[in-house]
């Protein structure tokens, strides 16, 4: 059995969990494996077999797809003989020029920009570290990968255009153009690309290149990267030697930053489902609808999977993501710790469902930009829309504000001041835990 040890090893092989905060030596792993928290079971290493040569296929296939998905045409309808073609690029247009802004600020960013920005670096970075001279800016490019990763939404923009292409066989005839095929075998490949990326080999790549220095114990706190997981032993405030984030011990008003924009986002729920999403004009005659309401029509028409995917989605996912978080801030206020594994566990799947609720606001946007006949059929976004993504993208800052480490803190303070508060040492002095065990994958 191996002893607990008071000093950790100077490799890149320590590791602080991003949601207990334990740190833990992780040993060497076979190909295809795995190695998880101890206390709390997060992944806090997998490996992959040929690592490089996949992700730089996907890669370059997936920005093959980017392009013909996002110049290709897309979807067209035929209304009573009106004939309407779009592209992906001309939905947040359609939301610009009904005047909602700010629901085009989010499809483009969500569905275009980040999308792009997620492949554009992948590729940069793969193709950059097989050159003779790799830029010294990849560590800086390759840090924002996972930063923007929550925020590419291709499967979530499919899933919502499939329920919009549902609704749309009431009013008119639809076409599915190639940019569509295009953006469900992006969804695959990008899908696949972080799969098989792994992240330690690609910085480990750039410290044998010369790009980032090797780890090194130094006097100070151990604190680990949020960015890239390197352990640095400094102080809070100080760059990481490896990607060069400023390092925290903690993030910052964790708790006070998150009531914050989930007190937000509960005033937003409120009028996101008071008030009508869009307004369907058949005939010269206005028909409003809302989140519920939506759902309502596709149970009418028999569509009950989608009926339950629009509700489940857009509904049950933001209150579960509004109680959990506000239990879970609770709790870590009163330094609670009851069911503390379990409450992690949660703030994982909160952490990962988010950004499904976004199926909703994609649906509207390939109904209006599709739908633009005047008085015959024409759908334009309301008030509720707006109120719904604010509360869709304010409850994802939320769960990217709060510290899950903090529960651990301070049920662990709590409980070391009720034993004997002399015996609470201070982080830095406390004993290293023992080495997370690899795990096939």
């Amino acid at each position: 059995m191996t002893e607990r040890s008071t000093q950790p090893a100077p490799t890149d092989h320590e590791r602080e969990c991003p949601d207990c905060g334990l740190f833990q030596r992780i040993p060497r792993l076979p190909p295809n494996g795995e190695a998880n928290c101890l206390r709390c079971d997060a992944t806090l290493r997998r490996t992959r077999v040929r690592s490089f040569d996949k992700t730089l296929a996907l890669s370059l296939t997936s920005l093959v797809l980017y392009w013909v998905a996002v110049t290709a045409p897309f979807l067209s309808v035929d209304i009573v003989g009106r004939q309407r073609e779009t592209t992906m690029l001309s939905l947040p247009v359609a939301f610009w020029e009904e005047g909602a802004w700010e629901l085009a600020l989010i499809v483009g960013v969500t569905a275009i920009i980040m999308p792009l920005v997620k492949i554009g670096v992948m590729v940069a970075v793969m193709v950059g570290l097989r050159t003779a001279n790799p830029p010294r800016s990849l560590p800086l490019m390759f840090k924002w990968y996972r930063r923007v990763g929550p925020w590419a939404m291709v499967e979530v923009f499919l899933l919502g255009v499939f329920v919009a292409f549902t609704r749309l066989g009431a009013i008119a005839t639809v076409d599915v153009g190639i940019a569509l095929y295009a953006v469900a075998a992006l969804m695959m490949t990008m899908v696949a690309a972080d799969y098989y990326l792994d992240d330690d080999e690609i910085w480990h790549a750039m410290e044998a290149r010369g790009l980032v220095p090797p780890a090194e114990i130094g006097p100070g706190t151990p604190i680990g990267c949020d960015v890239c997981g390197r352990v640095h032993y400094g102080q809070d405030g100080d760059r990481c030697t490896r990607c060069d984030s400023v390092v925290r011990s903690r993030k910052p008003n964790s708790i006070v930053n998150t009531w914050a924009l989930l007190a937000a986002s509960a005033l937003l729920y409120i009028p996101a489902n008071a008030f009508p999403v869009m307004t369907i004009t058949r005939l010269g005659k206005g028909n409003e609808s809302t989140i519920l309401g939506g759902a309502q029509e596709l149970l009418d028409a028999g569509m009950w999977p989608l009926a339950l995917l629009v509700f489940v989605a857009s509904i049950m996912v933001p209150l579960l993501k509004l109680f959990s978080m506000s239990v879970m801030l609770m709790t870590a206020q009163r330094g609670s710790s009851w069911r503390l594994h379990d409450r992690t566990v949660v703030f994982r799947l909160v952490d990962f469902i988010g950004r499904w609720s976004m199926i909703d606001i994609f649906m509207m946007a390939t109904l209006v930009g599709l739908v633009r006949a005047g008085a015959i059929a024409s759908i334009t976004p309301g008030l509720g829309a707006i109120c719904f993504g604010s509360v869709v993208v304010l409850t994802m800052f939320a769960v990217t504000c709060f510290d899950p480490r903090v529960m651990w803190d301070r049920a662990e303070a709590r409980d070391a001041a009720r034993n004997d508060p002399n015996t609470l040492l201070p982080r830095e002095n406390r004993p290293a835990p023992l080495p997370a065990e690899p795990r096939a994958a």
